[in-house]
């Protein structure tokens, strides 16, 4: 009997002793990817965030260039303005210049008519309106040459002061003209040297703009390429826990055949093989709706039509995540837009997956029970809030849970 138990420990150690090792080094393969793709979420998140500033402030550039520029327009059209009532003055000012000219004239000649009338006055003693009264021929005479003297006299006197308020008014208006002009000109030089300084303003703006934009395509090209580095880490992991997955399939075919053995050389009958955690016999890993189906949609982050490989059960911050059957973990961590994600093997090539925990209470290759709590509901990665995303995979691929749950 001795013998027989020590041959069964030499099978169950022949047949372990390979498989370990590989589930060790997949393990170490599987946490440093995992590690290297958190640094690079670090890295990109950090690059992120600096596109964003970089964007923010090729935008703010923009705006204000735009602001410049439409403030040039206003001053060019401001300047037009002017240009036009500097013209109609100047219209205005040699209209005046005519009329003031004319008026300048007659007066001229009323001024020259009287000045030779006083010089005949005096050099021959004409008296001019004393003769012609004194030539009339009767009373009545002398009568209508006084009136017609007097209408004479008050006409000329009447045009004088005409002439000469016209004289003031033209003269009035002509320098309010000059002033007016004169402010015109200031404003439009004003107006001319904000151009000016709007117009460097702008060449300085833009050349920030051409600078801010080299900086964000710069900033968005390390994004992207960090993007595809962490892309083609995050396909090697999930190849590394495909790897995995298979050799979880190889380690119970070992110990079922180990145990066979076992009972072989012990000369007892084998036990029956467990089927426990094959399809169908999933259990609600989290209380609450279904808010958002299997299968093709909108996807609230990204607007992108595409495959929502699993359900989204509705449940608050923190509430607790069980697993849907038993297993044994595969994998517990950061994966993409997954966020902190819980990956078990049920066998049978059936695996299932939980993501957007907030707290992970598992560990990588610790087995686990139907209903045990293995993490908490979160909304970390891709999530507009907090859920439990849930996937069945058989074979690898994902199929619709709702019709395997119970």
């Amino acid at each position: 009997m001795n013998v027989r138990r020590t041959a069964c420990l030499a099978a169950l150690v022949l047949a372990f002793a390979p498989f370990g090792t590989a589930v060790a080094n997949v393990g170490d393969k599987i946490h440093q990817t995992q590690a290297q793709i958190e640094a690079l979420h670090a890295r990109l998140d950090r690059k992120r965030v600096q596109l964003h500033f970089q964007e923010q402030r090729e935008a703010d550039l923009a705006r204000q260039l735009s602001e410049t520029d439409a403030n040039i327009s206003h001053v060019t059209a401001t300047l037009g303005e002017l240009d036009e009532n500097v013209r109609w003055n100047e219209r205005r000012l040699a209209w005046n210049g005519v009329q003031l000219d004319a008026a300048e004239a007659t007066l001229k000649r009323h001024d020259d008519a009287l000045k030779r009338r006083l010089v005949d006055a005096y050099e021959r003693g004409d008296l001019g309106y004393v003769n012609v009264l004194l030539s009339s021929t009767s009373f009545n005479d002398f009568a209508e040459r006084w009136q017609d003297i007097r209408y004479l006299i008050a006409a000329n006197q009447k045009t004088v002061r005409e002439r000469r308020d016209a004289e003031r008014a033209v003269s009035l208006a002509r320098s309010q003209l000059e002033g007016q002009r004169n402010e015109l000109d200031t404003a439009r030089n004003r107006a001319q040297q904000a151009k000016y300084a709007l117009a460097a303003l702008a060449a300085q703006r833009e050349s920030l703009v051409a600078v801010a934009s080299r900086q964000r395509q710069s900033v968005s090209t390390e994004v992207t390429q960090l993007e595809d580095l962490t892309a083609a880490q995050e396909a090697q992991l999930e190849a590394y826990i495909r790897q995995r997955q298979a050799e979880e399939e190889a380690r119970r075919a070992a110990e079922a055949d180990a145990r066979r053995r076992a009972a072989l050389l012990a000369g007892v009958e084998a036990p029956p093989e467990a089927t426990q955690g094959g399809p169908g016999t999933f259990s609600w890993p989290a209380s609450g709706p279904i808010t958002s189906p299997f299968g093709m949609r909108v996807h609230p982050g990204t607007g992108v039509f595409k495959m929502h490989t699993g359900i989204d059960i509705g449940a608050p911050m923190g509430a607790t995540i069980t697993a849907a059957a038993a297993g044994r973990v595969i994998f517990a961590g950061w994966e993409s837009g997954y966020g902190n994600t819980i990956i078990i093997d049920h066998g049978g090539e059936a695996s299932t997956l939980y993501a957007h925990c907030s707290q992970i209470f598992v560990s990588n290759n610790q087995d686990v029970q139907r209903g045990q709590a293995i993490g908490a509901v979160g909304a970390t990665g891709d999530a507009t809030g907090p859920h439990l995303h849930f996937e069945i995979r058989l074979n690898g691929v994902a199929v619709d849970p709702t019709s395997r749950l119970h």
